[in-house]
């Protein structure tokens, strides 16, 4: 995130931020030589060719210092930067397959002191393992400097220390004016079965202190302790913040007497994060701490430090007549960088929006992101005064100007040109999809913002009025093939509905110059050009936002339909050994043929859920036989090992043969010992 330089004598914590980020050490060279964590002295003579990182933070700081090219292994939780996607998963975080690493023959492996099996396996081979120092945020400075040593990537490991320094010393001016007698109480949610948080000396601790907020301080230290409903009703927290399955707690204890009686559960000030910025210490570090401070303290994000004006802008070419320019243009508001897509016509020209209706004498139209910072700022303002702003900052006027409004970064738009003859289509496509997808018909609608699947349509001929409101359902009919075709889901009904767009979706098409058309309909070539145009942009922009793919790991996919391994036998009675339990799901959905039984058994599910497939006989005997295979002894009957009774009679199935044969297989193990 790209902010406004900030004199250093006006940062409240600059001596902090110092101390955690220090002065950057100059020229880096071969050979490298350090101690690990764990006290291996390691000499690196050359830059490395095949890496492994088992390390989730390793793995996004690599991809964050253009390295990502030297990884050729990485967990199922790497799901950022988007490039992470076409790597080869070796497994989970907790029990990676050491098969899986053998096959790649790894120059480095990184890892963790709970990898033990991993050093076991790897101590002696011809490979180095390393673990890196990441306890708290002090050793984010030397493990970046480090693997820039490492990787050969001097420049790229400075720009992301001084990027973190830089939103570390945003954050804390933005947050200077709060008296501390208004400094609140804040608390990170873990758990599942009882309510965790992290111990004093975690980093988690360290992000609520660097973003204003007091942690508890319970005496007690680890990564996650135990707080006991006392401890909980004395610290009294104001801001309960956690991420993922962390949501059960929310309903399942929160709710409870003592635990709901605290001030952030009677103010609703309860937010959930991604996992991969709340428990990690990465390259978006600083990201995430100046979020996390902007939920603490609204008010003070919503007063300005600077003045809202252009700070930078790039070319985004369109070989269209009527196009005067074509520019994503950086302006601060509130302080925070915009990202707008403007386009510029030589002439007025009529648009048709989805979020502002049919507009004549429009010169400028365009597409514009707000950073996640301000969108609860944004909320309460509502949608005609943050537009207002917004405009203001790029000196442009509403009465000329059409816009539409995302959270999605506008770095990863997707520009689409397809083209028959001297008939041209362009697609402009921002995407996100994880937060609020949809299946329209299924889903219920209870609130309204704007856009989060944005599409401008312009093309090379002039549409009529008619041949304009044809291409908006031309264009959502493809942007919903785009999202079926990559099996998104519902965030809602994940189990059961794939996704047809999102709630906030908008588009606007401009009517354009040159020959007249009166058709954009599927049977016409202007119809198949926006459908190509619009299905490649949304595919694109999902990809570059949200990290998702067609040919994504099986992993992917039953967290897209928010089906968790650990969650699957967390009520098992199945073994006593949940960890060799998960380990074996794990090695069995590695396997590509297994692989293929689930995401099978996803298309049957979705099928039969649907009414369009009523018999599962076959279905079933393929459960069996594959229950068979994986245990090693013939199953006619599958034992039912999964208690979510909310998943699909199909999915559940098909998940109870793994669980069956793998249950069977352990057993056998264990009588034979």
């Amino acid at each position: 995130m790209k902010l406004i330089n900030i004199s250093k004598s006006k940062i409240i914590f600059l001596c902090l931020i110092y101390f955690f980020f220090g002065k950057i050490s100059p020229g880096f060279s071969f050979p490298v030589n350090f101690q690990d964590a764990d006290g291996r002295n390691i000499q690196i003579d050359t830059t490395p060719e095949r890496v492994v990182s088992i390390v989730p933070s390793v793995t996004e700081i690599i991809f964050s210092i253009n390295a990502g090219n030297r990884i050729s292994g990485l967990t199922y939780h790497d799901t950022y930067p988007a490039e992470a996607s076409f790597k080869k998963v070796v497994g989970g975080f907790f029990s990676p397959s050491i098969e899986k690493i053998e096959q790649i023959n790894p120059d480095i492996i990184f890892i963790t002191d709970l990898h033990q099996k991993l050093i076991k396996a790897f101590e002696n081979q011809n490979c180095r393992l390393i673990h890196l120092k990441l306890n708290s945020v002090s050793d984010l400075n030397e493990t970046i400097m480090l693997l820039g040593q490492i990787f050969d990537k001097k420049d790229e490991a400075e720009k992301l220390i001084n990027n973190i320094k830089t939103e570390l010393e945003h954050t804390a001016l933005k947050i200077k004016p709060v008296p501390i007698s208004e400094k609140k109480r804040v608390i990170r949610l873990m758990g599942r079965e009882d309510i965790m948080t992290p111990g004093s000396d975690s980093f988690q601790n360290e992000f609520i202190s660097l973003a204003g907020g007091i942690a508890p301080e319970l005496n007690k230290k680890g990564q996650i302790i135990t707080i006991t409903k006392q401890e909980w009703i004395k610290f009294n927290p104001q801001i309960i913040y956690g991420c993922g399955e962390d949501k059960i707690l929310k309903e399942k204890i929160l709710t409870q007497p003592g635990w709901k009686d605290v001030d952030a559960v009677k103010n609703k000030k309860i937010f959930f994060f991604p996992c991969d910025l709340t428990c990690r210490l990465s390259s978006r570090t600083g990201y995430f701490i100046s979020c996390l401070a902007s939920k603490i303290y609204p008010d003070a994000f919503a007063s300005n430090s600077f003045k809202d004006q252009i700070t930078g802008s790039k070319l985004a070419v369109l070989d269209l007549d009527y196009v005067k320019s074509s520019e994503i243009i950086n302006s601060s508001v509130y302080d925070f960088i915009h990202k707008t897509l403007l386009i510029q016509f030589k002439t007025p020209v009529s648009v048709l929006s989805s979020l502002e209706g049919f507009r004549e004498n429009i010169r400028y139209a365009g597409n514009s992101y707000s950073p996640y910072q301000v969108w609860e700022l944004y909320h309460n303002l509502g949608l005609d005064l943050s537009r207002q702003k917004l405009l203001e900052s790029i000196g442009k006027q509403e009465a000329d100007t059409s816009l539409l409004f995302t959270g999605a970064d506008m770095d990863n738009l997707s520009v689409q040109h397809k083209s028959f003859k001297d008939m041209n289509v362009y697609a402009l496509v921002t995407a996100g999809v994880k937060s609020n997808a949809m299946r329209m018909g299924r889903d219920t609608g209870l609130f309204y913002e704007p856009g989060t699947i944005n599409m401008l349509i312009l093309t090379s001929m002039e549409l009529s009025d008619r041949a304009m409101t044809r291409a908006v359902i031309t264009a959502t009919e493809a942007k919903t093939s785009a999202l079926q075709d990559m099996d998104i889901r519902s965030s809602y009904t994940p189990f059961v509905n794939p996704a047809t767009g999102t709630g906030t979706d908008n588009i606007i098409v401009v009517k354009g110059a040159g020959t007249r058309i009166d058709n954009a309909g599927g049977h016409s070539k202007m119809g198949e050009l926006i459908a190509k145009a619009v299905y490649d942009g949304v595919s694109e922009a999902v990809y570059k936002q949200n990290s998702i793919i067609q040919n994504r790991s099986i992993f992917h996919r039953l967290k897209d339909r928010h089906i968790s391994l650990y969650g699957l036998i967390s009520n098992c009675s199945c073994t006593e050994n949940s960890g060799e339990f998960i380990l074996e799901i794990e090695k069995i959905l590695l396997n590509p043929g297994y692989a293929g039984f689930i995401e099978s058994a996803f298309a049957v599910s979705d099928a039969y859920e649907r009414k369009l497939v009523s018999d599962l006989s076959a279905f079933n005997m393929w459960c069996n036989a594959a229950a068979s295979e994986i245990s090693g002894q013939k199953i006619t009957n599958l034992k039912d090992l999964i208690s979510d009774e909310e998943l699909p009679i199909v999915i559940k199935t098909a998940l109870n043969a793994l669980l069956t044969g793998i249950y069977y297989k352990i057993n056998s193990h264990e009588q034979k010992n």
